[in-house]
Protein backbone atom coordinates (compact mmCIF):
# COMPACT_ATOMS: atom_id res chain seq x y z
CA UNK A 1 0.00 0.00 0.00
CA UNK A 2 1.26 3.29 -0.96
CA UNK A 3 2.18 5.52 2.10
CA UNK A 4 1.46 9.43 1.92
CA UNK A 5 5.00 11.42 3.02
CA UNK A 6 3.70 14.93 2.49
CA UNK A 7 0.60 16.74 3.59
CA UNK A 8 0.49 17.90 -0.54
CA UNK A 9 -0.22 14.27 -1.24
CA UNK A 10 -2.69 14.45 1.65
CA UNK A 11 -4.67 17.30 0.73
CA UNK A 12 -4.61 16.00 -3.10
CA UNK A 13 -6.42 12.24 -1.49
CA UNK A 14 -8.93 14.55 0.38
CA UNK A 15 -9.66 16.30 -2.35
CA UNK A 16 -10.06 13.73 -4.89
CA UNK A 17 -12.22 11.84 -2.39
CA UNK A 18 -14.27 14.48 -1.53
CA UNK A 19 -14.67 14.91 -5.17
CA UNK A 20 -15.62 11.13 -5.68
CA UNK A 21 -18.40 11.76 -2.48
CA UNK A 22 -20.08 14.56 -3.83
CA UNK A 23 -20.49 12.73 -8.15
CA UNK A 24 -21.40 9.63 -5.66
CA UNK A 25 -24.03 11.50 -4.02
CA UNK A 26 -25.17 13.17 -7.57
CA UNK A 27 -25.37 10.30 -9.29
CA UNK A 28 -27.19 7.95 -6.62
CA UNK A 29 -29.06 10.51 -4.48
CA UNK A 30 -31.86 11.06 -7.29
CA UNK A 31 -32.69 7.20 -7.42
CA UNK A 32 -32.64 6.65 -3.79
CA UNK A 33 -35.34 9.67 -3.21
CA UNK A 34 -37.24 8.00 -6.22
CA UNK A 35 -37.21 4.50 -4.54
CA UNK A 36 -38.35 6.51 -1.09
CA UNK A 37 -40.99 8.05 -2.57
CA UNK A 38 -42.45 5.22 -4.36
CA UNK A 39 -43.33 3.74 -1.33
CA UNK A 40 -45.33 6.90 0.16
CA UNK A 41 -48.92 6.47 1.24
CA UNK A 42 -49.72 10.31 0.13
CA UNK A 43 -51.68 10.62 -3.49
CA UNK A 44 -48.67 12.41 -4.78
CA UNK A 45 -45.21 12.98 -5.42
CA UNK A 46 -43.77 14.21 -2.06
CA UNK A 47 -40.18 14.30 -0.42
CA UNK A 48 -39.62 12.98 2.20
CA UNK A 49 -42.03 10.50 2.05
CA UNK A 50 -45.46 10.33 4.51
CA UNK A 51 -46.07 6.84 6.11
CA UNK A 52 -45.64 3.36 3.85
CA UNK A 53 -47.21 1.64 1.58
CA UNK A 54 -47.14 -0.92 -1.14
CA UNK A 55 -50.52 0.89 -2.73
CA UNK A 56 -48.80 2.14 -5.53
CA UNK A 57 -46.79 -1.06 -7.01
CA UNK A 58 -50.33 -2.60 -6.33
CA UNK A 59 -51.90 0.23 -8.39
CA UNK A 60 -48.45 -0.12 -11.13
CA UNK A 61 -49.19 -3.93 -11.45
CA UNK A 62 -53.19 -3.11 -12.10
CA UNK A 63 -54.19 -3.68 -15.89
CA UNK A 64 -57.34 -1.75 -14.50
CA UNK A 65 -55.38 1.27 -13.59
CA UNK A 66 -52.25 0.91 -15.43
CA UNK A 67 -53.11 -0.76 -18.65
CA UNK A 68 -51.47 2.20 -20.63
CA UNK A 69 -48.39 1.76 -18.66
CA UNK A 70 -48.27 -2.05 -19.51
CA UNK A 71 -48.87 -1.21 -23.10
CA UNK A 72 -45.90 1.11 -23.67
CA UNK A 73 -43.81 -0.63 -21.38
CA UNK A 74 -44.18 -3.96 -23.90
CA UNK A 75 -43.75 -1.38 -27.16
CA UNK A 76 -40.58 -0.39 -25.66
CA UNK A 77 -39.35 -3.75 -24.92
CA UNK A 78 -40.41 -4.92 -28.36
CA UNK A 79 -38.20 -1.96 -29.64
CA UNK A 80 -35.26 -2.68 -27.81
CA UNK A 81 -35.35 -6.08 -28.29
CA UNK A 82 -35.56 -5.79 -32.04
CA UNK A 83 -33.28 -2.80 -32.68
CA UNK A 84 -30.65 -4.53 -30.00
CA UNK A 85 -31.24 -7.96 -32.19
CA UNK A 86 -30.81 -6.47 -35.19
CA UNK A 87 -28.11 -4.17 -34.17
CA UNK A 88 -25.76 -7.58 -32.32
CA UNK A 89 -26.12 -8.88 -36.35
CA UNK A 90 -24.96 -5.64 -38.29
CA UNK A 91 -22.27 -4.47 -36.24
CA UNK A 92 -21.02 -8.11 -35.75
CA UNK A 93 -20.42 -8.69 -39.09
CA UNK A 94 -19.47 -4.47 -39.49
CA UNK A 95 -16.64 -5.59 -36.70
CA UNK A 96 -15.32 -8.46 -38.10
CA UNK A 97 -15.07 -6.40 -41.59
CA UNK A 98 -13.25 -3.70 -39.96
CA UNK A 99 -10.84 -5.62 -38.66
CA UNK A 100 -9.36 -6.21 -42.01
CA UNK A 101 -10.00 -2.80 -43.07
CA UNK A 102 -7.48 -0.51 -41.99
CA UNK A 103 -8.48 2.37 -45.27
CA UNK A 104 -9.87 5.13 -45.70
CA UNK A 105 -12.84 2.83 -46.91
CA UNK A 106 -12.64 1.21 -43.21
CA UNK A 107 -12.69 4.72 -41.53
CA UNK A 108 -15.78 5.87 -43.27
CA UNK A 109 -17.87 3.36 -42.31
CA UNK A 110 -16.41 2.97 -38.89
CA UNK A 111 -17.26 7.10 -38.68
CA UNK A 112 -20.50 6.36 -40.13
CA UNK A 113 -21.37 3.55 -37.56
CA UNK A 114 -20.40 6.06 -34.53
CA UNK A 115 -21.84 9.53 -35.79
CA UNK A 116 -24.94 8.16 -33.67
CA UNK A 117 -22.69 8.66 -30.65
CA UNK A 118 -21.52 12.70 -31.72
CA UNK A 119 -25.02 14.17 -33.11
CA UNK A 120 -27.38 15.55 -31.08
CA UNK A 121 -30.19 12.91 -30.63
CA UNK A 122 -32.92 15.88 -30.82
CA UNK A 123 -31.48 16.42 -34.32
CA UNK A 124 -31.72 13.35 -35.14
CA UNK A 125 -35.11 12.43 -33.87
CA UNK A 126 -36.63 15.31 -35.69
CA UNK A 127 -35.01 14.55 -39.01
CA UNK A 128 -36.39 10.76 -39.22
CA UNK A 129 -39.51 12.65 -38.73
CA UNK A 130 -39.26 14.41 -41.20
CA UNK A 131 -37.77 11.71 -43.64
CA UNK A 132 -41.04 9.85 -42.48
CA UNK A 133 -43.29 12.97 -43.45
CA UNK A 134 -41.85 13.00 -46.57
CA UNK A 135 -41.84 9.92 -48.08
CA UNK A 136 -45.75 9.78 -46.21
CA UNK A 137 -45.50 7.06 -43.92
CA UNK A 138 -47.20 7.05 -40.40
CA UNK A 139 -44.48 6.17 -37.50
CA UNK A 140 -45.08 2.73 -36.39
CA UNK A 141 -42.70 -0.15 -33.93
CA UNK A 142 -40.95 -0.94 -37.58
CA UNK A 143 -39.98 2.71 -37.84
CA UNK A 144 -39.06 3.00 -34.34
CA UNK A 145 -36.70 0.12 -33.90
CA UNK A 146 -35.40 1.64 -37.27
CA UNK A 147 -34.57 4.69 -35.27
CA UNK A 148 -33.42 2.83 -32.56
CA UNK A 149 -31.43 0.87 -34.24
CA UNK A 150 -29.23 3.65 -35.81
CA UNK A 151 -28.84 4.80 -32.03
CA UNK A 152 -27.64 1.56 -30.58
CA UNK A 153 -25.18 0.02 -33.13
CA UNK A 154 -22.53 1.84 -32.28
CA UNK A 155 -22.68 -0.20 -28.62
CA UNK A 156 -22.20 -3.51 -30.33
CA UNK A 157 -19.46 -2.05 -32.79
CA UNK A 158 -16.99 -1.11 -29.83
CA UNK A 159 -17.38 -4.06 -27.55
CA UNK A 160 -17.10 -6.66 -30.24
CA UNK A 161 -13.81 -4.83 -31.64
CA UNK A 162 -13.02 -5.27 -28.03
CA UNK A 163 -13.32 -8.83 -28.14
CA UNK A 164 -12.16 -8.65 -31.73
CA UNK A 165 -8.34 -7.56 -30.25
CA UNK A 166 -8.01 -10.86 -28.47
CA UNK A 167 -8.11 -12.57 -31.80
CA UNK A 168 -4.37 -12.98 -33.62
CA UNK A 169 -3.64 -13.25 -36.83
CA UNK A 170 -0.96 -16.24 -36.39
CA UNK A 171 -4.79 -17.98 -34.89
CA UNK A 172 -6.79 -18.03 -37.68
CA UNK A 173 -3.19 -18.81 -39.92
CA UNK A 174 -2.88 -22.11 -37.85
CA UNK A 175 -6.43 -23.08 -38.35
CA UNK A 176 -6.59 -22.94 -42.15
CA UNK A 177 -3.29 -24.19 -42.40
CA UNK A 178 -5.12 -27.72 -40.93
CA UNK A 179 -7.10 -27.34 -43.32
CA UNK A 180 -10.52 -25.77 -41.48
CA UNK A 181 -12.98 -24.04 -44.08
CA UNK A 182 -13.69 -20.38 -43.26
CA UNK A 183 -16.87 -21.26 -42.00
CA UNK A 184 -15.66 -23.55 -39.67
CA UNK A 185 -12.66 -21.66 -37.95
CA UNK A 186 -15.41 -18.67 -37.66
CA UNK A 187 -18.20 -21.43 -36.09
CA UNK A 188 -15.22 -22.38 -33.56
CA UNK A 189 -12.59 -19.72 -33.19
CA UNK A 190 -13.85 -16.66 -33.97
CA UNK A 191 -17.58 -16.65 -32.54
CA UNK A 192 -16.38 -18.10 -29.13
CA UNK A 193 -13.56 -15.49 -28.92
CA UNK A 194 -16.20 -12.23 -29.81
CA UNK A 195 -19.34 -13.92 -28.43
CA UNK A 196 -18.99 -12.14 -25.10
CA UNK A 197 -18.17 -8.67 -26.31
CA UNK A 198 -21.68 -9.55 -28.60
CA UNK A 199 -23.46 -10.17 -25.49
CA UNK A 200 -22.41 -7.13 -23.83
CA UNK A 201 -22.87 -4.56 -26.81
CA UNK A 202 -26.96 -6.60 -27.07
CA UNK A 203 -27.08 -5.90 -23.32
CA UNK A 204 -25.94 -2.04 -23.74
CA UNK A 205 -27.99 -1.67 -27.01
CA UNK A 206 -31.52 -2.92 -25.28
CA UNK A 207 -30.89 -0.95 -22.14
CA UNK A 208 -29.73 2.21 -24.40
CA UNK A 209 -33.19 1.59 -26.53
CA UNK A 210 -35.29 1.29 -23.52
CA UNK A 211 -33.98 4.56 -21.53
CA UNK A 212 -34.15 6.99 -25.41
CA UNK A 213 -36.32 9.70 -25.63
CA UNK A 214 -35.07 11.83 -28.25
CA UNK A 215 -35.77 9.36 -30.89
CA UNK A 216 -38.98 7.93 -28.92
CA UNK A 217 -40.14 11.24 -28.64
CA UNK A 218 -40.40 11.95 -32.41
CA UNK A 219 -41.31 8.77 -33.89
CA UNK A 220 -43.64 7.38 -31.42
CA UNK A 221 -47.39 7.91 -31.66
CA UNK A 222 -50.64 6.97 -29.99
CA UNK A 223 -50.84 3.65 -31.21
CA UNK A 224 -46.52 3.29 -30.40
CA UNK A 225 -46.85 5.11 -27.10
CA UNK A 226 -43.60 4.22 -25.55
CA UNK A 227 -42.93 3.87 -21.39
CA UNK A 228 -39.90 6.88 -21.11
CA UNK A 229 -42.35 8.90 -22.90
CA UNK A 230 -45.92 7.57 -21.16
CA UNK A 231 -43.78 8.34 -18.02
CA UNK A 232 -42.88 11.77 -18.82
CA UNK A 233 -46.51 12.85 -19.72
CA UNK A 234 -47.69 11.74 -16.30
CA UNK A 235 -45.24 13.90 -14.50
CA UNK A 236 -46.15 16.69 -16.77
CA UNK A 237 -49.99 16.13 -16.02
CA UNK A 238 -50.75 15.24 -12.62
CA UNK A 239 -47.12 13.33 -10.25
CA UNK A 240 -48.57 10.80 -10.33
CA UNK A 241 -46.86 8.41 -8.06
CA UNK A 242 -46.88 5.48 -10.19
CA UNK A 243 -44.10 7.06 -12.40
CA UNK A 244 -42.10 6.47 -9.30
CA UNK A 245 -43.40 3.01 -8.61
CA UNK A 246 -42.47 2.36 -12.37
CA UNK A 247 -38.92 3.96 -12.14
CA UNK A 248 -38.62 1.64 -9.25
CA UNK A 249 -39.15 -1.23 -10.90
CA UNK A 250 -36.65 0.17 -13.38
CA UNK A 251 -34.04 0.66 -10.90
CA UNK A 252 -33.96 -2.53 -9.77
CA UNK A 253 -34.37 -4.55 -12.97
CA UNK A 254 -31.42 -2.69 -14.72
CA UNK A 255 -29.27 -3.28 -11.02
CA UNK A 256 -29.91 -7.27 -11.69
CA UNK A 257 -29.66 -6.99 -15.26
CA UNK A 258 -26.19 -5.43 -14.80
CA UNK A 259 -25.43 -7.65 -12.03
CA UNK A 260 -25.76 -10.86 -14.19
CA UNK A 261 -24.42 -9.19 -17.42
CA UNK A 262 -20.79 -8.49 -15.68
CA UNK A 263 -20.69 -11.84 -13.88
CA UNK A 264 -21.29 -13.50 -17.51
CA UNK A 265 -19.07 -11.41 -19.40
CA UNK A 266 -17.32 -9.37 -17.18
CA UNK A 267 -19.00 -6.25 -18.86
CA UNK A 268 -17.26 -3.80 -16.81
CA UNK A 269 -13.81 -4.32 -18.44
CA UNK A 270 -15.51 -4.68 -21.98
CA UNK A 271 -16.90 -1.03 -21.44
CA UNK A 272 -13.33 0.16 -20.16
CA UNK A 273 -11.68 -1.10 -23.19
Amino acid sequence: MRRIHAPADALYAAVVGLLGLIALAILVGPVLVVLAVSFTSEPSLRFPPQGFSLRWYAALIDPAQSGHIHEAALNSVTVALRAAGVATLVSGAAALWLRTRSGPAGRAVDLAFMSPLVLPMLSFGLAALILLTTIRVRPTLFWLSAGHLVVVAPYVLRTTAASLSQLGQPLLDSSASLGASRLYTFRRITLPIIAPGLAAGAFLAFMASMDNVPVSLFLSSARTDMLPIRLWGMIESSLDVRVAAASGVLVVSTTLLLLAMNRLVNLSRRISR
